[in-house]
C-alpha cells in the first residue's frame, strides 16, 4: 500500500482510508454523525422529537475542553441576550441558533477540528449581507468586550 493512502482500524473494525488521501478526516466524519443523529432526534422516528434544544447545546458546551467552553458559554448568553427569536440546537455537534428550524449562526470551537482558533460562523439564513460580498465566518482567538460587542451587533442584524 503506498504511504498515502495508509489503511487503519476503526473503532468498528473497518478499515478507513488515512487523510492523507483526500478522505474525511475522524473529526469531520464525527461531526458527520452527530449531525445524523441530530435528524434522526429532530424527526422523532416514532417518538416525539426532541423539544429543548439549550439542553442539548448546554450539555456539547460542557463536553467542550477549556478555553472552547469558557468563550462557548459566553456566546451562548449573547446570543440569547441579543437575539431572543433564536433557538439554540445543535449542528453537526456544535452549539447553533436557529430561526424557524433554519440554522442562522453556529459556534465551533477550536478543538473541533484542531484549528489555532475558534469560529462564530453564520449561515445563509443571516441576514448580513452587505453588497456583493461580505463575510460568513470570524475568527475568534479570546472574547474582549470589544469581540462581545461585535458579536452582539451581527447576531442582531443576522435575525432583522
Amino acid at each position: 500500500m503506498s504511504p498515502k493512502k495508509e489503511a487503519r482500524e476503526s473503532d468498528s473494525g473497518k478499515a478507513e482510508t488515512d487523510e492523507k488521501s483526500g478522505g474525511f478526516s475522524a473529526e469531520e466524519r464525527g461531526a458527520m454523525k452527530e449531525r445524523s443523529q441530530e435528524l434522526k432526534a429532530e424527526s422523532g422516528r416514532g417518538r416525539p422529537p426532541k423539544k429543548d434544544g439549550e439542553a442539548d447545546v448546554l450539555a456539547k458546551i460542557a463536553e467542550m475542553p477549556e478555553p472552547d467552553r469558557r468563550t462557548a458559554l459566553r456566546l451562548h448568553d449573547i446570543v440569547k441576550d441579543s437575539a431572543p427569536a433564536l433557538s439554540p440546537k445543535t449542528w453537526y455537534g456544535m452549539p447553533a441558533y436557529a430561526f424557524d428550524g433554519k440554522v442562522v449562526c453556529f459556534f465551533q470551537g477550536a478543538s473541533k477540528f484542531k484549528s489555532r482558533y475558534s469560529t462564530l460562523g453564520f449561515n445563509d439564513a443571516a441576514n448580513l449581507d452587505e453588497g456583493d460580498m461580505w463575510p460568513t465566518s470570524f475568527a475568534m482567538k479570546e472574547l474582549t468586550l470589544a469581540v462581545e460587542e461585535r458579536i452582539a451587533e451581527l447576531v442582531r442584524r443576522a435575525v432583522r
